[in-house]
């Protein structure tokens, strides 16, 4: 009888004493001094963070095939289609429009393939890095300025703006030029081949439908008919005839050309839309002289410091012209002749450290530790 009220009162407090463990061990899991709504929110977001970025490396291979293809097929129709009507129409004119529309896709080919192909630059593994301004918390390796960690890539990016899926690639120091290069050869290309090109689809496409106008007489084909002033009486004789002359004679839809140049046009604007918002969103950054990343820490920057009636400096921005001729890489006695026509002219600098608005010389390399809070008096 006593062992089994002994039992009895060791049960419970085995239960309470397990309930315990198990919440210490699942507040020791969650427990951080920065602990709030938003750190929690990621920790629960965390599975789909992963399962997005490894479905976005996943697909990394096909959005460049599809690249490839689409570019290919708009190709091919231009050579297929325009190229003879222009031709037929003014050989001179023709041989103009060749040079130009060549010298653009040379651009487009060489600045996409570089772009995909070359390494947005990592900080050195294994080395001591002086210039670096803080700790990267997945790679635990120093982080140089500008630098951010790629969750896709997994690897930390010098100066990352992004992660291209349809490069499949990083978007960095090394490739950023490359990236933006493309994407305004790539507007000014559909660009030419719609303007140029738009005569055509309308004679083609367009005025090949206005043709089949039914409010047209001259165009109706079918069965006699005898009108009077109040109905449209058929002739009774031929009615029975109605199928078989239907049978006969096949509904005409769209030609081949006509597909191709309607596939044209939709690919074409498309592009033009998506890609030219995106080159003008980027063109606006890299006049401000920061990336896709530090636009959204440059802005919560300025809120924060304005609540301290104090103005944020992007340490980074020189001013429009210079930030240009910074990211185009025109130093040094090269010239817009690097811009014009396909350059692998490295970016100036390493990546690891970065001239500021506070520097004596463009060139010169200075130790960046401020982490480009920078700060004055309104």
């Amino acid at each position: 009888m006593v062992q089994i009220r002994w039992k009895l009162t060791t049960i419970p407090s085995a239960i309470r004493w397990q309930w315990r463990k198990l919440k210490v061990s699942v507040n020791s899991l969650f427990y951080n001094h920065f602990m709030d709504q938003g750190y929690m929110a990621d920790v629960c977001m965390e599975p789909m963070f992963w399962f997005v970025d490894n479905f976005t490396k996943f697909l990394g291979p096909f959005f460049v095939a599809a690249v490839c293809g689409l570019t290919a097929s708009v190709v091919a129709i231009a050579y297929w289609i325009g190229l003879p009507y222009w031709w037929n129409k003014s050989p001179w004119a023709t041989v103009v429009l060749m040079i130009i529309g060549h010298w653009l896709l040379i651009n487009i080919c060489f600045h996409y393939y570089m772009a995909a192909n070359t390494h947005p630059g990592y900080p050195p593994e294994g080395a001591l890095i002086p210039e670096a301004a803080s700790i990267c918390k997945k790679c635990i390796a120093p982080k140089p300025p500008r630098t951010h960690h790629c969750s896709v890539c997994n690897k930390c990016i010098l100066k990352m703006d992004h992660h291209c899926p349809w490069l499949n690639n990083c978007i960095g120091h090394y490739n950023h030029r490359y990236f933006f290069m493309y994407m305004a050869y790539m507007c000014v290309g559909v660009l030419f081949l719609i303007i140029f090109g738009f005569q055509l689809a309308y004679n083609e496409v367009w005025i090949g439908v206005e043709e089949m106008d039914e409010d047209d007489d001259s165009r109706i084909e079918g069965h006699p008919v005898r009108f009077n002033n109040s109905v449209l009486i058929p002739v009774t004789e031929l009615m029975a005839n109605v199928s078989l002359l239907e049978t006969s004679q096949p509904y005409e839809g769209r030609s081949l050309r006509q597909s191709c140049l309607i596939y044209m046009a939709f690919i074409n604007t498309g592009v033009l839309i998506a890609l030219g918002a995106l080159t003008l969103w980027h063109a606006r950054l890299i006049s401000r002289g920061e990336t896709s990343i530090e636009a959204n820490i440059n802005k919560a920057e300025t809120k924060r410091l304005a609540e301290k009636s104090k103005v944020y400096i992007n340490p980074y921005d020189f001013g429009r012209r210079k930030n240009w001729r910074l990211f185009l890489g025109i130093v040094r006695g090269r010239t817009w002749r690097h811009v014009l026509l396909p350059s692998p002219h490295k970016p100036t600098g390493e990546g690891l450290t970065w001239h500021t608005v506070h520097s004596d010389t463009e060139d010169d390399s200075e130790d960046d530790s401020n982490k480009g809070e920078y700060m004055k008096d309104p």
